[in-house]
């Protein structure tokens, strides 16, 4: 699941990739949207578990994964130094592990994971 642009089309070249609704950030008809397009790829996919880096476009996914019993792994944006993004708050009831990318944001989260960041 991702946004269709150019970065995407060539990291993801042969890969089965659902293209989601953007923009996301407070636009009420893509959350719509892209919660009818989760209905319809987490049912048919049945994932084991759900690892995602955040963003609006996550949080039907979440919660839909979990519905239906996937286990959750929420991966903090780098750019989230000291307190959890917006997309965080709204899906952490629904979280099985998170993982932060700085410690001064583990010490916001207790009962998140700091492995280093992805540049690590």
């Amino acid at each position: 699941m991702t946004f269709d642009a150019g970065d995407s089309r060539a990291l993801l070249a042969g890969e089965e990739v659902v293209h989601a609704h953007q923009p996301t950030n407070r636009n009420v008809p893509n959350l719509l949207r892209n919660i009818v397009l989760a209905s319809r790829v987490v049912r048919r996919v049945r994932p084991f578990a759900v690892v995602t880096t955040g963003a609006g476009v996550a949080v039907p996914f979440v919660w839909l994964g979990r519905l239906l019993g996937a286990k959750i792994v929420y991966v903090e944006t780098l750019s989230r130094i000291d307190r959890p993004s917006l997309s965080y708050r709204l899906v952490a009831p629904a979280v099985s592990r998170t993982y932060v990318q700085w410690p001064e944001l583990q010490r916001a989260l207790p009962r998140a994971h700091y492995c280093g960041t992805v540049f690590d």
